[in-house]
């Protein structure tokens, strides 16, 4: 039951982190430290929108889907860390390694659904409901910079008050067969 709970509670505290991360420190200079914000929001967003440069158009902007190979072990490391006080508060030193684990396959997982979401090739986790739905999700991300932070797994965007499912004026919205239409209900957008 420990692990069931733990687990859980792991899986909550990335997507919280996550958010915390693309909301505090990608898409705003953070204390003098500016790399994330210059990787990401000005310059993934400047190449990829919601309209149709959503997708990849120029080969040599490729390389600006993916974080830097560094990235991944330095996040992982850092909110690892962040579960030592509550192993050791509770005496189970095994939630850091749980956090560890769930931490690595959250950033997996980040970068592998953000890869075909701006690259799409009709993979087999491309025509899943779920891909769908975290498609439009981005997508609308892409349009409004300030809601959907999270990219695997909404939690933190729906209890932080930044979810946002559908958009709130029409749009030249990226199309595809792994996009939702995220135009407003009641408007008849073109």
């Amino acid at each position: 039951m420990f692990f069931v709970v733990a687990l859980f509670l792991s899986i909550a505290y990335v997507s919280l982190v996550e958010w915390m991360l693309h909301r505090f420190v990608m898409h705003r200079p953070l204390l003098g430290f500016t790399y994330p914000f210059e990787a990401h929001a000005k310059t993934h967003h400047r190449i990829f929108r919601a309209d149709d440069s959503y997708h990849l158009k120029r080969e040599e902007d490729k390389n600006t889907i993916p974080m830097k190979w560094w990235n991944g072990p330095v996040l992982i490391f850092a909110t690892t860390l962040t579960s030592v006080p509550v192993g050791w508060l509770i005496g189970r030193w095994s939630v850091v390694a749980i956090v560890g684990v769930v931490c690595a396959a959250y950033y997996g997982a980040y970068e592998y659904l953000h890869w075909c979401m701006h690259l799409p090739k009709k993979r087999i986790v491309e025509r899943s409901g779920i891909f769908f739905r975290l498609n439009g999700h981005h997508l609308l991300h892409h349009r409004y910079m300030n809601r959907n932070f999270n990219v695997v797994l909404p939690l933190a965007d729906l209890f932080l008050g930044t979810l946002l499912l559908r958009s709130k004026v029409c749009f030249a919205q990226a199309v595809g067969q792994s996009l939702p239409n995220v135009q407003p209900r009641m408007a008849p957008c073109r």
